[in-house]
């Protein structure tokens, strides 16, 4: 007999919503006021869903989100999100209606862009990116600024930029991003100089508003600690966050195996003594970092039990000599909670890369099973 929701399913994510209100108000601690959050729930909210997150940000009284593009901001309008859905990334000029139909606002990449915009004479609410040092988005001559507010079909409604290396905190990385400050804090002297009605007002993400808070302006932009999750290790966030997703699987298949004996693709594993091997059904068309093969480990039972082999597209093996009592159907922690399994930050440290790269990649075909804890 099947006795939980999770027996049915052959790996699952575990979204704690209690947690995600708990950081929510950690967060605001650090706002002047709730109204400055704008929540980032692009690549489906980091992996945690979208539409999921933002309805429950929605009853927190959160009404500012961020995404990347059209599709994402038409799913939060389609599944009746309340609030401005500001796109960050690019949106090809031929999709304009859209932005209006579904009454979301657009960055301005340049004055190009802008252009191509007002070329469709349809109305739509923009924000107006500034590059100040990233080189990546936004417009950072002035004149061309102030053309764009001139514009007739777009509407600015808002002002920003993004500092790139706020996040690190050498003398050369705080020195650049101060200059990034001083930048966008002259562009917006200049616009209220001339009397231009510049709207909102944000530079800050998740690391400007631990490392530079004083510079909250109108919004932040939170997003990967929104998730109580750090970019990487070691932690820098003060404040007491908790992670939000759990990733789970179980145990399909033990057998012991003799010494000598190689593991998974190209027999990268092979066995000194007589080995018990667990397979687990998930890999890396799940999300999980192919990186970790051989090096990766994971919690069943209260144990650590290392990867062995490479990880497959939709498997794993997992050593389970020295864990008491192991059979199938039993849970396995890949990514969890507390101080006793591994977080999401200790992978990415193995793997070369930050959180948010892992979490964004997590597989849509995983299940995501929402609860309050």
């Amino acid at each position: 007999m099947r006795n939980n929701m999770f027996d049915c399913q052959r790996s699952w994510l575990e979204i704690d919503l209690s947690a995600l209100r708990h950081n929510v108000k950690e967060i605001c601690t650090m706002l002047s006021c709730p109204e400055q959050f704008m929540a980032v729930v692009k690549a489906d909210a980091y992996g945690h869903g979208a539409v999921r997150i933002s309805k429950e940000l929605n009853r927190m009284g959160i009404h500012h989100f961020a995404v990347a593009t059209l599709a994402e901001a038409i799913e939060l309008r389609d599944s009746h999100i309340k609030g401005d859905i500001l796109i960050l990334g690019y949106t090809d000029p031929c999709h304009v209606k859209e932005l209006r139909d579904y009454d979301l606002t657009q960055t301005v990449i340049c004055e190009d862009y802008a252009k191509l915009l007002e070329k469709q004479k349809i109305d739509v609410k923009v924000h107006v990116a500034i590059d100040t040092g990233m080189h990546r988005l936004g417009e950072s001559d002035i004149k061309k600024v102030k053309a764009i507010y001139q514009s007739h079909y777009l509407h600015v409604t808002g002002l920003f930029s993004h500092l790139c290396v706020c996040d690190e905190t050498t003398k050369e990385s705080q020195k650049y991003t101060y200059q990034q400050i001083e930048e966008f804090m002259t562009f917006i002297q200049n616009l209220k100089k001339e009397h231009y009605s510049i709207g909102k007002v944000h530079l800050l993400s998740s690391y400007g508003l631990l490392n530079y808070s004083t510079y909250s302006f109108d919004y932040v932009r939170m997003g990967i600690l929104l998730y109580g999750v750090d970019s990487s290790l070691p932690k820098q966030s003060q404040l007491s966050l908790k992670p939000v997703l759990s990733l789970k699987s179980k145990i399909i298949l033990v057998r012991d195996i003799q010494s000598g004996d190689s593991i998974g693709y190209g027999r990268t594993f092979i066995t000194s003594k007589p080995m018990k091997i667990a397979t687990v059904p998930i890999g890396y068309a799940d999300g999980l970092p192919r990186a970790l093969s051989n090096r990766g480990k994971v919690i069943v039972r209260g144990q650590f039990a290392p990867i062995v082999g490479r990880i497959c597209m939709d498997q794993m093996m997992i050593d389970v000599t020295d864990v008491e009592n192991i059979q199938e159907n039993d849970v396995v922690t890949i990514i969890g909670k507390n101080q006793v399994c591994q977080n999401v930050e200790t992978i990415a440290m193995q793997t070369n890369t930050i959180s948010n790269e892992i979490l964004s990649r997590i597989g849509y075909r995983l299940p995501k099973i929402y609860k309050y804890e």
